[in-house]
């Protein structure tokens, strides 16, 4: 096998030239799904050994997620700036250290210190693995199939992480779970170094940073996570929630009317706007809140409705398991054959589809659910690739890495939305606890009508966004046409 010289700027001819790079991009996605997948097995374990509180533990997890999704934007508009290569090391190098430092923590204060280093690390690596991916090659179909070689690799650690958690927590302290990442750290280092060229200046801009612009956008996007959580676990009648939901509103009216204002905005609005960059971040909305909503419903179903042990209800994911892992081989071969524009509408319909099937089929038995899993797991497989290329196939090459945030934003967004929606509608149809175990016949049909009018509603809005994007691609198609 050849190795990329990190000097040479020569586009990889195929992914055995860029094998490497790929090593180290994968890695960095592999730590993304595997953490949080990971971390939750050992949550119980956390809490008796740091005596942690039940608000405590749940910081644990939502420290981590919260920065990650709020600083991705600022970071990606740095990195576009200063160097793609650059960042991305830098947060790895962060990502080692602050891994290495769970082994001193002493306490569940200083856990979510630690969480909270490590998702500035996640906000400054995780998007440009997306970018560097894509300027890696400058053909499309290899960039979908770097695409799908990366998020194989990731989709097998979100879907092993349990598992393997488990089995470390059976011989070795909870800490090692995460003393993990030092060695996929150390590996993304090396493959990037090795395997990636340093950043073309041309290929970046020299704008000043909009500070007041990446401080608007990321409170809008803080605030856009935190408010669905706290709709769940406070209830619509809490004030918190709207207060949360309203400055969410607040602050991105505030943030888009400063980018429309300064002179250099932090993210430029009429890229966002080009058809393929708009359709791209709208099929993506749309897949993040089906899987969020029909993740969350179907977990509830097997556990609490049916009276599933976690065991059982793992291999009841399976079918979406095999799907995701096996599919990948299917990929590349599917957007050769449709193209890259069909491809991304079929397989964001199909994930919408799958959560029809769901909310329309699921009183009839496991089996309909299992279908509707392995339809959203096929179609999950293919936007999760194709979206994010056709984004960043809209944008100038100086602006990439902030087109990879912006798809990653926006899954993390809308993935909150679709919980706190279907969680929502849950809360206010089902009478008593819903964590309780043998619930009455009353409660198990409440359960049952709102799991199909919360799937039924996060469908039309998800297909409502599909049919969006499609006539946004079809107009352009019809503008570029000769007279």
């Amino acid at each position: 096998m050849s190795v990329r010289s990190p000097l040479a700027h020569a586009s990889p001819q195929s992914l055995r030239e860029a094998w490497m790079a790929l090593a180290g991009l994968s890695a960095v996605f592999l730590f993304e799904m595997l953490d949080n997948s990971i971390l939750n097995v050992a949550l119980p374990t956390i809490g008796h050994s740091l005596h942690a509180s039940t608000v405590a533990l749940q910081w644990v997890t939502g420290a981590y997620a919260v920065v990650f999704g709020g600083l991705m934007l600022a970071f990606g508009a740095i990195a576009d700036r200063f160097g793609r290569r650059r960042v991305m090391l830098v947060g790895l190098v962060l990502l080692g250290v602050a891994s290495l430092a769970t082994a001193f923590v002493t306490t569940a204060e200083q856990l979510i210190a630690v969480r909270v280093v490590m998702g500035v690390a996640a906000a400054m690596t995780t998007p440009g693995s997306m970018a560097l991916a894509f300027r890696l090659f400058e053909a499309d179909s290899l960039r979908v199939r770097a695409m799908t070689v990366i998020s194989t690799v990731g989709m097998a650690g979100l879907a092993l992480g349990p598992t393997a958690g488990g089995l470390v927590l059976a011989i070795a302290p909870w800490q090692v779970l995460l003393l993990v990442n030092v060695p996929i750290a150390g590996l993304a280092i090396l493959g990037i170094r090795a395997g990636i060229a340093e950043d073309d200046p041309a290929d970046l801009h020299r704008d000043p940073v909009d500070v007041l612009g990446a401080v608007l956008g990321t409170a809008t996007v803080l605030l856009a996570l935190a408010a669905p959580t706290l709709f769940v676990n406070e209830g619509t009648g809490s004030w918190m929630p709207w207060l949360a939901a309203a400055a969410a509103v607040v602050a991105a009216i505030l943030f888009v009317r400063r980018q429309l204002s300064a002179r250099h905005p932090l993210l430029d609005l009429k890229l966002v706007a080009r058809p393929l960059v708009s359709s791209g971040l709208a099929y993506k909305a749309a897949s993040g809140l089906a899987t969020a909503g029909l993740g969350y419903l179907v977990t509830l179903q097997l556990q609490l409705a049916w009276g599933w042990s976690p065991t059982l209800a793992a291999i009841g994911m399976l079918p979406q398991v095999v799907v995701l892992l096996a599919g990948g081989r299917f990929v590349t071969p599917f957007v050769e054959r449709v193209g890259l524009d069909r491809a991304a509408w079929l397989s964001a319909s199909a994930v919408v589809l799958g959560l029809a099937v769901y909310a329309l089929m699921n009183s009839f038995g496991y089996v309909w659910v299992a279908v509707a899993l392995v339809i959203e797991a096929a179609g999950m497989r293919v936007v999760g690739a194709v979206a994010g290329v056709n984004v960043l196939r809209g944008l100038p090459k100086n602006r990439s890495t902030i087109g990879a945030a912006l798809v990653d934003t926006a899954t993390e967004v809308t993935s909150a939305v679709g919980i706190a929606v279907t969680g929502t509608i849950l809360a206010a149809l089902f009478t008593g606890s819903i964590a309780t175990s043998n619930w009455t016949a009353r409660q198990t049909a409440q359960f049952q009508a709102a799991a199909t009018l919360s799937g039924l509603v996060v469908t039309v809005v998800a297909a409502a966004l599909v049919g969006w994007a499609i006539l946004r691609m079809r107009g352009a198609a019809e503008d570029r046409k000769p007279l």
